[in-house]
């Protein structure tokens, strides 16, 4: 059912990979919702990934952009608003990659190199996507700009090392850069907490299986998915959020604020 709470914005969206993507089901919402819609991601996710299939279910462009290159997300803020004919009105940003985890490199023994790496590509990006946007007015007054976000940021989850820092810098970055951009131009900018959610990217850490198991019997609501988050970035993304910003958001079907609970106490009995 859609509501057209998005009727006539126009929006950038980040990381669509393939179905399995967040970054695709938020999309295809924004689409139902009434949006249009730029995709983008790195070029090589581009060459590997099915985004294509995507952009012509949305009628979308796909531009390709870099996120650590100044000059490619120049570029793609500029085209986007050539084709859209006028200012964005909100920007997903769905990006992150942790090198050293693919490496197999415990925390305790990070590549710091790699670990640059990591910060640049998942948290550093949001900086650049905002100073660009910043820089070249690109956002319409009350426009939104929504990342997705971890609750490792705020609490150890052993096994997803280096990625737990980048998103603690990521959350950080969505509220300094939120009191800039508010008051220059009402825009807010804000980060989602999501569920553990099977994705490619999430995928890759390990122990992911087990601890999705876990985060769903942890929450009184169970994990949100994929969908249920683009329904939530969604109402983000709406006149309905106006006065949301510089917020970490939990999405997360209670697990954040739960010590324990029967369903995890009686898997433990057994």
């Amino acid at each position: 059912m859609s509501f057209n709470l998005l009727k006539g914005k126009k929006g950038i969206i980040f990381g669509a990979l393939n179905n399995q993507s967040i970054a695709w089901k938020i999309a295809e919402k924004c689409f139902e919702e009434g949006a249009q819609i730029v995709l983008t991601n790195a070029p090589v996710a581009l060459r590997f990934g099915e985004i294509n299939e995507l952009a012509e279910k949305i009628n979308a462009p796909v531009i390709p952009a870099d996120v650590t290159s100044m000059e490619d997300l120049s570029n793609l803020f500029t085209k986007s608003l050539a084709h859209f004919g006028g200012p964005i009105d909100f920007v997903l940003h769905s990006v992150g990659m942790s090198m050293n985890v693919r490496k197999g490199n415990p925390y305790t023994n990070l590549d710091h190199e790699l670990e640059h790496k990591t910060l640049d590509i998942s948290a550093m990006s949001l900086h650049r996507v905002c100073q660009t946007a910043f820089q070249l007015d690109a956002m319409a007054e009350w426009g939104s700009i929504v990342s997705l976000s971890y609750i490792a940021a705020q609490r150890v989850f052993p096994d997803y090392s280096e990625m737990a820092d980048t998103k603690a810098l990521l959350e950080s970055i969505a509220r300094s850069f939120g009191y800039h951009y508010g008051l220059k131009k009402k825009v807010r900018i804000n980060t989602i907490s999501q569920s553990p959610t099977r994705t490619t990217a999430g995928s890759g850490v390990k122990g992911f299986e087990g601890f999705i198991t876990y985060a769903d019997k942890m929450s009184p609501l169970g994990n949100a998915s994929a969908e249920d988050c683009a329904n939530y970035c969604v109402t983000l993304f709406s006149d309905l959020t106006r006065m949301v910003t510089m917020q970490n958001l939990f999405h997360d079907g209670g697990f954040s604020f739960c010590g324990l609970s029967h369903a995890v106490i009686d898997q433990m009995e057994k």
